[in-house]
């Protein structure tokens, strides 16, 4: 898929938008990409997830493990592994730190990719990744459907994406005259739907 192909499905589904965003890294954005929007249609995650799983399996052949970061990870993760036709697994925050629960297992042979929906600062990837190393898990890439970074996110392996869309990120005392006249909004809070 294309760079446009993709954000056209982002911008067909409401799910591109723009103002001024407090991202979950705690920087601030003048973009914000809604992906609980895209993920509400079947057909536009199964497209997304297909085009990465071709990637990943031109990438980084042999994958039989995909594990996501909870919460945002999951259904990108569940897709894409159907996609690879390996099982998908997830981590959830366990007094803060990632853990892999519900009974779900890691061998030493098994290689791992963990797959994020979309990555900013790679912070998500990079704890779950260290968690899945703790189990001696061997993780062998990432993947996202969107980097947000423009490739400079450092998640402790490989990264594989979909696209790469480099929207401008700032810390709260850096910001642009034009974005700073902008109240700010916490995406999932109540003032975020009708922010043009």
């Amino acid at each position: 898929m294309t760079k446009d192909e993709v954000l056209d499905i982002f911008r067909e589904c409401g799910a591109m938008l723009e103002g001024h965003f407090i991202l979950s890294s705690g920087l601030r954005s003048p973009v914000f990409l809604q992906k609980a929007k895209v993920f509400q249609y079947a057909q536009h995650t199964e497209t997304l997830c297909k085009a990465l799983a071709e990637r990943i399996r031109a990438d980084v052949p042999g994958v039989t493990k995909v594990v996501s970061p909870a919460i945002g990870g999951i259904i990108p993760g569940y897709e894409t592994s159907r996609h690879l036709g390996v099982p998908a697994l997830y981590t959830e925050r366990v007094e803060g730190q990632f853990e892999l629960r519900r009974g779900f297992e890691i061998s030493p042979d098994d290689k791992v990719i963990v797959v994020e929906d979309i990555v900013s600062t790679g912070l998500s990837i990079r704890e779950c990744v260290d968690a899945l190393r703790k189990i001696g898990a061997n993780v062998v890439a990432a993947a996202c459907l969107i980097d947000r970074s423009g490739g400079e996110a450092d998640v402790g392996v490989p990264l594989i994406s979909l696209i790469e869309f480099k929207v401008p990120a700032y810390p709260a005392d850096q910001l642009p005259p034009e974005l700073a006249a902008i109240p700010a909004v916490k995406p999932g809070s109540r003032g975020i739907q009708g922010v043009k």
